[in-house]
């Protein structure tokens, strides 16, 4: 299905893109990867550190049509992983958070439906879901342009996976309690109680991959991940580098959740077990809503959301194997590789 096809990656320097690439490389999968950002110098490091013919570079941004327009043409399939994505600078600029996250979305759309595009899988956040933030608000109505979209497209498939955290991405918190480890310094935590999905890169690509797949219009997929308490992830992470840094409490952020929602109770009505995911398929009703203030879903009240607090918690223990998993804990227990490049 996937010999001889032609893949694109928008913000394909980040995390997930580099997962995908490690996946498939070195496989008989795509003739063709196509890395889209606007960060000419990431895209220079990977050149060079990947020194592979299979993959192409385009410089561009998912707000310009035009330069994803001339990056779709002869793409097959695209997974559509640009974003603003940090919760504080979203905060303070959420109108640049709109326009890339919601007009660079319906960009993309635009262009792979011009470039008869088979799929789009579009990634989102479990921030969208009952969003309080500019970040999740900004993914929750990228969700709506997308199902939108599929309504009305014919020849390009498109549909969504949201998941929650992605341990060990840039950016993200292990890399920086790791680092404040290093340090000697002591270890910020929020909120100790703070509960949060968990998820490796690798589940990322296996939920996007699993939706390319199985994904029909309009659909979104989310993973049944596990969670736990970030006072649990840094004692986890405190004994399996054997170190006996202080934890400072500096409590909530602006923008921050006690605990993140996979799924909302509304989606959970309709939502389809599917085993290690769940199918959410589209809301198709049409516009003559005037059926809806006479006809309700009574269900719906015998549902509660899939979130953090309510799913299997993982405890030190459960946390430290997930943990030594981690390519980035591995190497910091042997005294290897610096924590910086996933920092900045």
């Amino acid at each position: 299905m996937l010999k001889n096809k032609t893949l694109l990656i928008t913000g394909g320097t980040g995390s997930f893109g580099n997962a995908v690439l490690n996946r498939f490389l070195n496989t008989d999968h795509f003739s063709e990867i196509r890395i889209f950002s606007r960060d000419e110098k990431k895209q220079d490091d990977m050149r060079n550190h990947l020194k592979s013919e299979k993959v192409k570079f385009y410089i561009g941004d998912v707000r310009d049509y035009n330069s994803v327009e001339k990056a779709m043409r002869g793409v097959d399939y695209v997974f559509h992983a640009a974003a603003l994505k940090q919760v504080p600078s979203c905060e303070f600029f959420p109108i640049e958070a709109t326009k890339t996250n919601v007009f660079g979305t319906q960009n993309v759309i635009d262009a792979a439906a011009a470039n008869r595009v088979t799929k789009v899988i579009c990634l989102s956040t479990d921030k969208a879901a009952y969003p309080i933030n500019a970040m999740g608000i900004s993914k929750a109505l990228m969700e709506k342009v997308a199902i939108a979209a599929s309504r009305n497209l014919m020849e390009t498939t498109v549909c969504l996976t949201r998941y929650g955290n992605v341990m060990a991405s840039r950016g993200s918190v292990i890399p920086l309690f790791l680092k404040q480890i290093y340090a000697g310094q002591p270890i910020t935590i929020t909120d100790p109680n703070m509960t949060r999905f968990l998820m490796s890169l690798d589940d990322a690509v296996n939920l996007v991959l699993f939706a390319f797949e199985h994904g029909n219009q309009g659909d979104l997929f989310v993973n049944k991940a596990p969670a736990g308490t970030i006072g649990d992830l840094a004692q986890a992470l405190k004994e399996l580098c054997k170190a006996d840094n202080d934890v400072k409490i500096i409590g909530t952020r602006h923008g921050e959740k006690l605990y993140e929602t996979l799924c909302t109770r509304e989606e959970m009505v309709k939502a389809e077990d599917m085993g290690e995911f769940y199918r959410i398929p589209a809301d198709n009703r049409n516009l003559n809503y005037a059926q809806y203030f006479s006809e309700g879903e009574i269900d719906i009240s015998k549902f509660e959301d899939y979130h953090s607090h309510n799913t299997i918690q993982q405890g030190v223990e459960g946390m430290k194997k997930l943990l030594s998993n981690l390519t980035i804990v591995k190497e910091h227990i042997s005294g290897g590789q610096s924590v910086n490049e996933y920092t900045a």
